[in-house]
């Protein structure tokens, strides 16, 4: 479903809003799943419906795979349903691990915190031949030159040969649903405004011209901006960018 642009940005600030109520009841749950180290929702069982998946990772010491789970899930599908047709599920989600066979069912998956993160073995391998057979990777909320730089260590592990660079917006992955206009403006909402969001990519074979294989989100927390969308703790038009980049990442995935 095509929808003129600027109408689709009201669209998305009246849904934000739809979520007030909603949202403050699942975003106060998942803050208290993730006190207690959260409670893991069944999967949904597979039946050809698009389902978020989120990442799952060990590091010894360290969790953060699992912020904002699972009210951004539920916002950001309630979101994606409304305004396309990919009719997802809206009430369940799916965590896998990097090394789950079932995790080749899916064609988008999440990662969160990928700065703390130190793949395996297994996890790598896994990891790499899901994107090697059409998986579209979603890298969100990370900061910081520290957490960049095992952010890339961790990713050079898992596609070796693959280039990092920088996406602007005149990238179709910017263009698939909604037209955004500027990549300026937003940053991570644990550091507003101390670094600017940076949107980076890696291509199959390195190549521009073919799809765009994993998408980062640098210095930015679009899964933040969506879980709290609800309770005003943000800037809305943050909240909407949120909503727009994490929608025209799943469109391209679907569409390429």
């Amino acid at each position: 479903m095509r929808i003129p642009a600027l109408r689709r940005s009201a669209i998305v600030a009246s849904c934000a809003a739809a979520l007030v109520i909603g949202g403050t009841l699942s975003a106060t749950h998942g803050y208290a799943q993730w006190r207690r180290r959260i409670f893991q929702e069944p999967n949904a069982a597979y039946d050809g419906k698009f389902t978020f998946v989120r990442l799952s990772y060990t590091v010894e010491g360290h969790s953060g795979w699992e912020f904002d789970y699972p009210a951004m899930e539920r916002n950001f599908m309630t979101i994606l349903n409304d305004l396309t047709s990919v009719h997802p599920h809206v009430h369940e989600s799916n965590i896998h691990a990097m090394d789950d066979p079932e995790l080749g069912r899916y064609p988008v998956a999440y990662l969160s915190e990928p700065g703390w993160w130190h793949p395996d073995d297994s996890q790598a391998a896994g990891l790499r031949t899901w994107i090697a057979k059409g998986g579209f990777l979603i890298v969100d909320d990370f900061y910081g030159p520290y957490q960049w730089q095992n952010f890339e260590q961790s990713m050079r592990k898992v596609l070796p040969n693959g280039r990092i660079v920088p996406l602007d917006v005149s990238n179709p992955v910017f263009n698939s649903f909604f037209q955004i206009p500027t990549l300026v403006g937003m940053s991570h909402p644990d550091q507003p405004g101390r670094w600017p969001a940076e949107y980076k990519g890696i291509y199959e074979d390195n190549d521009p011209s073919k799809r765009l294989m994993v998408v980062i989100n640098y210095n930015n927390d679009i899964g933040d901006y969506m879980e709290w969308s609800g309770q005003g703790y943000y800037a809305i038009n943050f909240s909407n960018d949120a909503y727009k980049l994490a929608t025209n990442y799943v469109v391209y995935a679907l569409t390429h």
